[in-house]
């Protein structure tokens, strides 16, 4: 059975994945954070929630918000998301 994740258990993970692929400094990290490059992260995310995410559904990603938001809804759908 999947592990369903909260808001701020993705958020942790995504602070700590972008502390550890990017050397960021995370303390300053929030969800208005902007990102510059992700796509690593989104690899590390896909595999951390079991299922592929569409491209297209990251375009309008901006923040790190963004990105939690993205995660979440898709690891809240049954079944694995359309690839």
């Amino acid at each position: 059975m999947e592990k369903t994740y909260t808001k701020e258990e993705l958020f942790d993970e995504i602070v700590r994945v972008m502390g550890d692929l990017f050397e960021v400094d995370t303390e300053g990290v929030t969800r208005e954070s902007r990102l510059v490059e992700a796509v690593d992260m989104i690899v590390h995310l896909q595999n951390m929630i079991g299922k592929r995410i569409k491209p297209e559904a990251f375009k309008s990603v901006r923040t790190v918000g963004d990105v939690v938001d993205v995660i979440y809804d898709f690891s809240q759908q049954n079944g694995e998301a359309a690839k």
